[in-house]
C-alpha cells in the first residue's frame, strides 16, 4: 500500500505523538516531555509530547556522583534537546531523509554546555521550553527551544528539579517578529545600537566573547554595537574530544549560537524580507598546509569586519551595512602536549566607506581687466582745448560703447 493511500499519514490530530529524526544515527523517535512519577516525582523519560497539547511538567533528578554526571548525563546538556529534527507530518517517517518533511529545532537563546569548575557543575539545564508553530492538521511548521540553566554544588546525593514546557501556537509567516527585540534604527542604524543578524528566520543581535571572573569563557556574551569597534577574549578549557568536535565547539564559542548567517542592511530589517539582509562572508582556517598527523588545527581568533556607509539626503543621512565577513585565525596543538586551555579573541571593526559628493558650484565668472593705459585717451582729450576735444568725441563714444558692452556681458 502506498503512503499516499493512508490518510492518517497526511495529517496530525490532537494528541498524536510528535516524531523526531536523528540524522547521525538514522533513527526515528518521539519528542518527549519528562514527567514526575512516584512519591519522589522522579523524571520518567518515556513520556511522549502530544500534538496540540500545551502543558508543563516538573520532575526531580538525583545524583550519586554529580562530578561524573555533570558532563556525561545528556539530561543536563542543552544539546540533547535540539540535536534532532521534527517531522512535519507522519508521512515523513516513510522518507525521513527528505528535507521537506523535516523541521529543525531553532535555538532562541544562548545555552552553554555543562562543565565542572571546581566543586560546581555549571550550565545545568533546569528548564526547557518548546514553542511549536502548527498549520492546523497539516502539521508542524516551526520549532523553537529556549533554556533555563543553573549551577549545582557537587556533593553526595545532589538533587534538583527540571521543568519542561511545550506550547503550541498558530503558524505565522514571520514567526521571528514575536521574538525580535527592539529595532536598531528606522531605517538607518543608530550608533551604539545592536548589530542585527539573521539565522534561518530568527533575528538576533550579533555577539562577542565575554569572560567570567576567572577569565574563562562565559555563556553570556557582549552585543556588537553598531559603529563601535571592540575586542574581547576569554580562556577556553579544552575537553577530551576528537579534533573535529573540538574545532566545531570552538567555532561555535567564537561566533555564538546560533551562528549568524546574514546581517541586517538597515536597523529595521524585517526577517521575512530576505532583500533586507546581506549574507556574511566567512573564511575558516585553511588546513591544507598542515603536515602533522598528530596535530589539531583549532581556531583561536575571530575578526568581524563590517563595511558601512551613509546614504540618502545630506540633510538626513541613513547608516546602512554594505558588507560583513568573518575571518578566523587558527593555531595547531599536538596531542602529546598537555594543553588544558587556550586564549580566544573576538574583534569587531566598522569601516566607513561613505562617498561624499562634491559640493555644488556656480557658473564660472568672466575674469577680465582693463588695460593699464585704458583712460589715457580721456586724459589727452580733457588736457587739450575745445578744438582737440571735438576731434576725439567719436573715439570717446566708441570706447564708452565697448565698456558698456563688457558690463552687459558681466551681468548676464
Amino acid at each position: 500500500m502506498q503512503p499516499t493511500s493512508r490518510p492518517w499519514l497526511q495529517s496530525l490530530e490532537a494528541g498524536d505523538p510528535i516524531l523526531t529524526y536523528f540524522s547521525q544515527w538514522s533513527v526515528i523517535s518521539l519528542l518527549r516531555q519528562p514527567a514526575g512519577v512516584g512519591a519522589w516525582g522522579l523524571c520518567a523519560e518515556n513520556n511522549p509530547a502530544g500534538f496540540l497539547e500545551s502543558k508543563s511538567t516538573t520532575c526531580a533528578r538525583f545524583f550519586k556522583n554529580l562530578a561524573d554526571s555533570c558532563t556525561l548525563d545528556p539530561a543536563l546538556n542543552p544539546a540533547s534537546y535540539y540535536n534532532f529534527t521534527v517531522l512535519k507530518i507522519p508521512i515523513g517517517m516513510t522518507d525521513p531523509q527528505n528535507m521537506k518533511f523535516q523541521v529543525p529545532v531553532t535555538l532562541v537563546s544562548e545555552a552553554g554546555s555543562p562543565r565542572l569548575a571546581g566543586n560546581t557543575c555549571e550550565n545545568v539545564v533546569s528548564q526547557v521550553i518548546y514553542e511549536i508553530e502548527t498549520n492546523g492538521t497539516f502539521g508542524i511548521q516551526k520549532v523553537f527551544v529556549s533554556f533555563g540553566q543553573t549551577n549545582l554544588t557537587v556533593e553526595p546525593g545532589t538533587s534538583f528539579q527540571q521543568q519542561f514546557i511545550i506550547r503550541f501556537r498558530a503558524f505565522q509567516q514571520s514567526p521571528a517578529a514575536s521574538l525580535l527585540g527592539p529595532r536598531s534604527g528606522n531605517p538607518g542604524y543608530i550608533v551604539g545600537k545592536p548589530l542585527l543578524s539573521l539565522t534561518d528566520d530568527i533575528s538576533h543581535a550579533m555577539t562577542l566573547l565575554r569572560s567570567q571572573g576567572d577569565g574563562t569563557c562565559s555563556v553570556k556574551r557582549h552585543k556588537v554595537q553598531f559603529g563601535v569597534n571592540a575586542m574581547s577574549g576569554c580562556k577556553f578549557r579544552l575537553k577530551k574530544l576528537d579534533c573535529s568536535h573540538l574545532q566545531q565547539e570552538i567555532y561555535e564559542t567564537l561566533h555564538g549560537r546560533p551562528r549568524p548567517e546574514h546581517v541586517g542592511i538597515f536597523g529595521n530589517a524585517d526577517p521575512a524580507q530576505k532583500g533586507e539582509w546581506t549574507r556574511i562572508f566567512s573564511r575558516n582556517c585553511s588546513v591544507s598546509a598542515m603536515h602533522c598527523t598528530s596535530c589539531c588545527f583549532i581556531p583561536v581568533s575571530l575578526e568581524i569586519q563590517v563595511l558601512w556607509a551613509y546614504i540618502g539626503l545630506q540633510s538626513n543621512p541613513q547608516a546602512h551595512v554594505s558588507r560583513a565577513r568573518f575571518l578566523y585565525q587558527c593555531q595547531s596543538i599536538q596531542d602529546s602536549q598537555q594543553v588544558t586551555e587556550v586564549s580566544l579573541t573576538t574583534i569587531v571593526t566598522f569601516v566607513d566607506i561613505t562617498q561624499k559628493p562634491e559640493p555644488p558650484r556656480g557658473h564660472p565668472r568672466i575674469d577680465w581687466k582693463l588695460p593699464f593705459d585704458f583712460f589715457f585717451p580721456f586724459k589727452v582729450a580733457f588736457s587739450k582745448g575745445m578744438d582737440s576735444q571735438k576731434g576725439s568725441v567719436s573715439l570717446i563714444l566708441i570706447l564708452c560703447i565697448l565698456l558698456l558692452g563688457l558690463l552687459i556681458l558681466e551681468t548676464k
